[in-house]
């Protein structure tokens, strides 16, 4: 399945330090990652028009059953005010019924920076998930 690629909704000051965050999900079943799939544009485009959105992208692997977010924010409020914020919120919710695992990694970069490798992004996620 393709992947949908870094955009960036409002770019950063290039002085200015932004927040990231890295996400894994493996859903149960491959009916759950086309669940997961078929709702990842909505959320994207949901952050797309955030306040304090920097930037987001997607990786997905639907067969495998995993999918990888990478997204950057202003700073963490705005990623919060987004993820309370509907679609995501329900969709969330909804997607706890199917998932077997996620995991997610923070950290902040200079804007200079963006956007992240999914290089970085995994190295990242595997340093939080065996607990480095």
């Amino acid at each position: 399945m393709p992947d949908i690629p870094w955009s960036t909704p409002t770019p950063a000051a290039p002085d200015a330090e932004v927040y990231v965050m890295a996400s894994r999900f493996e859903t149960e079943s491959l009916t759950g990652a086309l669940r997961f799939f078929l709702k990842s544009p909505g959320i994207i485009g949901q952050i797309r028009k955030a306040p304090g959105a920097h930037g987001v992208a997607l990786r997905a692997r639907v067969f495998s059953r995993t999918f990888l977010t990478l997204s950057a924010w202003e700073d963490r409020d705005a990623l919060y005010r987004f993820a309370r914020s509907e679609p995501h919120r329900s969709s969330s919710k909804s997607a706890a019924a199917y998932m077997k695992e996620s995991g997610f990694t923070f950290w902040t970069v200079p804007a200079s920076e963006l956007p992240i490798s999914w290089a970085e992004a995994e190295r990242r996620l595997a340093e939080q998930k065996s607990g480095y």
